[in-house]
């Protein structure tokens, strides 16, 4: 039987490594020194600033040391956990550039020449946006790490990006952090940043980019804990001449307010609470959050109308309709107390059954109920067929009302 002879093994055999898989050596202190020096040669010149990082990122490696690339752009150097700089152990080389967000001058006019060395960095390199916008919500938590000095020209240069859309709201987040709260550091923050914002755009263009990062309800948390309430806030913003923030605070509340008591309504509903038990409490919270009747009176109509799942046979959708309102009634009519409530009323009614095809022919009869129960006056019902606000089903509706009106009308005359 033969046997193989193994195969000969060349000793110090060397394995040819490809150059891609080769990985190079992180050195987040080489690519510093290197930004910071370009930037010492640029002498304060922002043109030259721009052109440098254009150039330079043909031969740094900017998609690899974003975050020390942004640090520099801002502070002057590399951040160490907690805000301060790195220090180089080498004293011959600056540990600090001469030019940055935080060395220029804090007026609005030269931070808008510096938000252009941002906007066109990010331009030539698209790949940055994301580190920038991850790198500007890490510098935001370090608040209490620079000075006063500081802290307002990157408010004002924050208040630039938002409002030009360099980054979205959600780096805010930083500014709810505990230990920046507590100090009173995000609310002096915030309230720079929003005068710059609001003088580049309107409040509903800051909202929309608050809503959109879903931060738009949490304003409040801008206040230490043992200074949060509603009225400091409308009185800081409104002192701080920033009405339209505190507008939109109140608007904000008012809309958790009555999300609340909608919650407490259907609740109170669906269990058949008393009718009156219900009034009793709808009266406190609207004397406790000064909410107005004409607000109100649609937000009872939305939250009786949506405890009952409708039958989908338009000949029996009237029937159960007129049921269930005669029910409530009294609760129209406790809340229903104004002209322009009872209008609201009746406006959001003939949305109400346009919206919903089954009660186009139910107009009608509830607004001949409503009438009857005294929750709509004549007054208000002459005026609507005049000239209804709304424009949703206005012909149909209107041609609806017709004989009950003419009769209102010759009852009137007759009455004279």
């Amino acid at each position: 039987m033969s046997q193989k002879a193994p195969k000969p093994i060349l000793s110090g055999q060397r394995l040819k490594t490809r150059k891609r898989d080769e990985k190079e050596k992180y050195d987040p202190s080489s690519f510093r020194d290197a930004i910071i020096l370009g930037l010492n040669e640029c002498s304060n010149d922002l043109e030259q600033v721009i052109k440098y990082l254009d150039t330079a990122g043909s031969r740094l490696d900017y998609r690899r040391y974003a975050e020390v690339l942004f640090d520099i752009l801002f502070t002057g150097g590399q951040l160490a956990p907690g805000g301060l700089i790195v220090q180089d152990t080498d004293p011959t080389k600056p540990s600090r550039a001469d030019i940055c967000v935080f060395t220029a001058e804090k007026n609005v006019e030269t931070l808008k020449a510096f938000y252009e060395v941002f906007f066109k960095l990010i331009r030539r390199y698209k790949y940055l946006e994301r580190s920038f916008e991850d790198e500007l919500q890490k510098i935001l938590i370090y608040l209490k790490a620079y000075s006063e000095e500081e802290r307002c020209k990157l408010a004002i240069i924050t208040g630039l990006f938002l409002a030009n859309g360099l980054c979205s709201a959600k780096i805010l987040s930083s500014l709810f952090e505990q230990h920046v709260v507590k100090e009173g550091l995000s609310l002096e923050f915030s309230t720079i940043m929003f005068r710059t914002w609001l003088n580049e755009k309107d409040i509903n263009s800051v909202s929309a980019a608050m809503k959109r990062s879903q931060i738009e309800n949490r304003l409040l948390e801008l206040f230490p804990i043992n200074k949060r309430s509603q009225e400091a806030f409308l009185n800081h913003f409104q002192e701080a001449g920033l009405g339209p923030v505190a507008n939109l605070q109140r608007v904000q509340q008012s809309a958790e307010v009555k999300k609340e008591l909608q919650k407490d309504l259907t609740r109170m509903i669906n269990d058949n609470e008393p009718i009156k038990e219900i009034i009793a409490h709808l009266k406190e919270y609207m004397a406790k959050h000064k909410l107005s009747d004409h607000e109100m009176v649609v937000l009872v109509w939305n939250t009786v109308m949506g405890t009952v799942e409708w039958n989908k046979k338009e000949e029996l959708v009237a029937e159960q309709a007129l049921k269930h309102l005669r029910n409530y009634c009294l609760l129209f009519t406790a809340v229903a107390k104004t002209e322009k409530s009872e209008l609201n009323l009746m406006v959001r009614i003939q949305e109400y059954c346009y919206d919903n095809i089954n009660f186009m022919k139910v107009f009608q009869k509830i607004i001949i109920l409503f009438y009857k129960s005294e929750v709509l006056s004549e007054d208000v019902v002459l005026k609507w067929y005049r000239d209804s606000p709304s424009s949703k089903g206005k012909g149909i509706f209107v041609s609806q009302m017709k004989k009950f009106v003419e009769w209102l009308k010759s009852a009137e005359e007759e009455s004279d």
